[in-house]
């Protein structure tokens, strides 16, 4: 039996030998039950629709449905019952079938898994079927889009557009394809003038967590197709990450599982003190004792350390910045192409060990894999800030922040907006960029030193010292040394009107 082999009840399946075996005894499948079994399997939970089992169990061949019929029949005779007495394949009426993960029998919970996701077909309300093109097109292009990233699954197009048309309730489409997010929206065409509404709701409570709108003319339909994209998946990602935080704190607050640790680890560095970052850290060290090859905790681990050496803020062990490095360079050993791992590794290799080529390589592979990722994008403007061209920075920084003005993750570019026209002798307009990034987190470090650098700058001493203030209120220990130590250097000169500023409104040069 494989290492890959696939629990459920009794049962085990081995994915590579396409056995099933049964309290150790083999059970005879056939090849055609077995390749079904394997599908639904994967899917974890979520529903398999005719089509793709069909394309499964009899590839590149047509074949009748009842051929299908046939052999799930065969598979429910060969599986038997639950301890309930119901079947362990479930029919979804017009869909297909799935193997949910537990059952109501007081069979063991899984551990909590990353969510997944589904984009209906949206409602053309004008009533042109002509505009039905155009809405089926933009909602593919959205699951494509939400395709590349990893922190969710996405249901296959061939799945949500089974209910094109029909009158649904989100929450048991939800419980149907076996997902936690629902995606909907319509689509008006008013003379020249095309309308889409979109809304992200919780398959379970069937609770809005967002909604917006685009208009634009239609002379633009394929630019508005993708600024709609674009949008839609930028914001999706950080919704369904803020949801799953609040839905790991109140439905399992103390589960020890990896992914618990994870979002509840991800929610502490987000706060961005001192002694948050602290908590994240003992979070994650507990999740890799577990896990210790989990791709994803080894460079959020690395990224928590990273901001302690950039911050230049206590350490955490003797040697935070080799400690670092290894886990970013084990994290992208098992990466397996994820970009949030590879932009966090990235930003590691850049930040911490001052190797420029090596994590500007792995940022630009990141912005490739996924551009709609705001937090990819953010870190790919920095990194541009610190090892490339001012002005493609700028470019990347400003596209980041149109993707998500109100996201957390927009500090990040705001904040490098900010430092980039420090750069260029722009203080005025750095203060403006800072202002905002302070609006979204009064907790990150960098913001103060733009606030505070740009306002000596200008002569605003006293309101450069009252943010001085404000920074060693939340960061004691702050000193120009630290910060320098913490700095990329490529170009040891373009980080210095910061330090000039900090320096004129008085900020301690070492301890």
């Amino acid at each position: 039996m494989g290492s890959s082999a696939l629990s459920f009840g009794p049962f085990l399946y081995d994915p590579v030998t396409a056995s099933l075996w049964r309290e150790g005894s083999s059970v005879a499948t056939g090849p055609r039950p077995a390749a079904l079994l394997g599908l639904l399997l994967q899917a974890e939970g979520r529903v398999v629709t005719k089509a793709d089992l069909m394309d499964r169990a009899w590839p590149g061949l047509a074949v009748e449905e009842g051929n299908l019929t046939v052999q799930i029949a065969t598979l429910r005779r060969l599986l038997g019952t639950r301890p309930d007495g119901t079947e362990w394949i479930v029919t979804v009426p017009r869909v297909g079938y799935r193997l949910p993960r537990q059952d109501d029998a007081g069979m063991a919970a899984a551990a909590p898994q990353p969510p997944s996701v589904v984009v209906l077909p949206f409602v053309n309300l004008g009533g042109d079927t002509d505009q039905d093109y155009f809405a089926d097109g933009v909602v593919t292009e959205i699951i494509t889009a939400l395709s590349r990233f990893r922190s969710f699954s996405v249901v296959s197009r061939n799945s949500a557009f089974v209910y094109k048309g029909r009158s649904i309730d989100v929450r048991e489409v939800a419980r149907e394809l076996g997902v936690l997010y629902v995606l909907e929206g319509s689509i008006r065409r008013e003379g020249a003038q095309v309308r889409i509404n979109v809304q992200l709701v919780d398959g379970v409570s069937a609770t809005n967590l967002w909604a917006d709108h685009f208009e634009d003319g239609i002379s633009h339909i394929f630019a508005f197709q993708d600024h709609i994209t674009e949008r839609v998946a930028s914001i999706i990602e950080p919704a369904i990450e803020i949801a799953e935080i609040r839905r790991s704190r109140r439905d399992r607050p103390n589960s020890p599982a990896v992914y618990d640790l994870y979002l509840r680890a991800l929610a502490a560095i987000t706060d961005e003190s001192i002694e948050s970052n602290a908590v994240a850290y003992a979070l994650l060290r507990e999740a890799l004792a577990m896990e210790p090859e989990n791709a994803l905790i080894l460079s959020l681990a690395a990224w928590a350390l990273e901001h302690r050496t950039t911050m230049g803020w206590p350490p955490l062990g003797e040697d935070d910045k080799a400690e670092c490095l290894q886990l970013a360079r084990r994290g992208l050993q098992h990466s397996g192409g994820d970009p949030r791992v590879m932009v966090h590794c990235g930003m590691a290799l850049l930040q911490t060990g001052k190797d420029y080529e090596g994590g500007m390589a792995v940022l630009e592979a990141a912005a490739a894999a996924n551009p709609n990722d705001l937090r990819v994008a953010a870190c790919s403007g920095i990194g541009a800030l610190h090892c490339g061209d001012i002005d493609d920075a700028l470019e990347r920084l400003h596209r980041a922040v149109r993707m998500g003005p109100r996201d957390p993750d927009a500090r990040f570019s705001l904040t490098g907006i900010a430092m980039a026209e420090i750069f260029r002798g722009n203080y005025e307009a750095a203060i403006s960029f800072a202002s905002r990034s302070l609006a979204l987190n009064a907790h990150f470090d960098p913001t103060y030193w733009m606030l505070i650098a740009a306002h000596a700058h200008l002569g605003n001493m006293e309101q450069a010292r009252q943010f001085l203030r404000a920074l060693e209120a939340i960061a004691p220990d702050v000193t120009l040394e630290g910060i320098l130590a913490g700095q990329p250097a490529k170009n040891p000169q373009r980080f210095a009107p910061v330090l000039e500023g900090l320096a004129r409104a008085g900020m301690r040069p070492r301890p």
